[in-house]
């Protein structure tokens, strides 16, 4: 592959992907509700959100941690969505993760050299002790830990040794897909500033693909190329990074996006895009728009109708019939509750 093709080859396409916990005997929490977009190679798509609106579990499902309810996920053209395990297990070989919390994802009875060397054990990469030592210490390197920590323990680190030592267990298989759940939202600012720089850095040199996981729209504005907006279980908008910032049409996108507190004195609180209102339960949601009752710009369609994610203008999507109306178009054809097929696979 050469490098013009990054960027505008898919590496992973998630259709119609929802994922259901049960709830008692009947009623089901909506995690993850009828989910469709694609993530080009090279690129990073940012995923961002309130917390509780599904992002961690839409990640974990697109790598199969946690088995989908129903719909396809599509790794390099294949969908993986029914693989069994003995194929799942070579396939994360090019899908890892780096999870959120530096310490509680670490062993804490093992040293670094061990928990970075682990997933090559499990794999049975190398047949000798010497390059499996010569890959861990190569990992070590290329993520800026000192080889002087291959001994120590995860609690003798800080926040941002031990994040690192997430970064290089997740690039020791030389995978393609990296699933980045918040990996910097426990970590000081300038540490987080280290680590992202670090992660782009890498996806530069090894061509690595992200999604990458946060509910902090300054981070997620520094590393992604595209950005999807979710909440409660469904995206709400999709564009590009730049686009969204500078254009964003989904009420509750411009909600997160006045949240943001800018540090300038002269610039007075703005009232536009206070939130208000009940937050709609995901189990057993209603019909019509989850965001219906913080908005004020409802329609009676909202309450009724599920509202589909369409494109807008060029290369942007939102799921809001007040976008819709403002734009001037014709509405898509209301999506009844229940109808996509999602509850016939429970």
């Amino acid at each position: 592959m050469t490098d013009t093709d990054y960027g505008q080859t898919p590496l992973i396409e998630v259709k119609d992907l929802s994922k259901y916990f049960s709830i008692g005997k009947k009623s089901k929490l909506h995690a993850v509700d009828n989910v469709n977009f694609t993530i080009y190679k090279g690129k990073t798509l940012g995923v961002v959100g309130e917390s509780g609106c599904g992002k961690s579990t839409l990640g974990r499902t697109i790598l199969r941690l946690l088995e989908p309810t129903s719909g396809q996920i599509f790794f390099e053209g294949e969908d993986i969505a029914k693989y069994s395990k003995t194929r799942m297990r070579h396939l994360r070989r090019f899908m890892q993760i780096i999870f959120q919390d530096p310490y509680a994802s670490l062993n804490p009875r093992k040293t670094v050299a061990d928990i970075i060397a682990q997933p090559l054990i499990v794999n049975d990469v190398f047949d000798s002790k010497a390059k499996l030592a010569e890959r861990v210490a190569e990992l070590m390197e290329i993520v800026g830990l000192a080889t002087r920590l291959s001994d120590a323990y995860p609690h003798e680190l800080d926040g941002g040794r031990r994040q690192r030592i997430g970064v290089a267990r997740a690039l020791a298989l030389r995978p393609k897909f990296i699933v980045c759940d918040e990996p910097v939202s426990a970590l000081d600012v300038s540490i987080q500033a280290q680590i992202l720089n670090l992660l782009m850095d890498l996806q530069d040199d090894m061509g690595l693909t992200y999604m990458f996981i946060t509910h902090d729209l300054s981070v997620v504005k520094h590393i992604s190329d595209d950005i999807c907006v979710m909440y409660l279980g469904q995206i709400v908008e999709k564009a590009a990074s730049r686009e969204l910032f500078k254009n964003p049409l989904h009420p509750y996108t411009q909600m997160l996006l006045n949240a943001i507190l800018v540090p300038s004195l002269s610039r007075r609180l703005a009232k536009k895009g206070v939130v208000h209102g009940e937050v709609t339960s995901p189990i057993d949601p209603p019909p019509g728009c989850r965001f219906a009752p913080r908005c004020d710009y409802r329609m009676e369609i909202c309450t009724t109708a599920d509202p589909k994610l369409r494109e807008v203008t060029p290369d942007h999507y939102a799921a809001c019939y007040y976008v819709e109306q403002e734009l001037g178009l014709n509405s898509a054809e209301p999506e009844k509750h229940g109808e996509s097929g999602a509850e016939d696979n429970n």
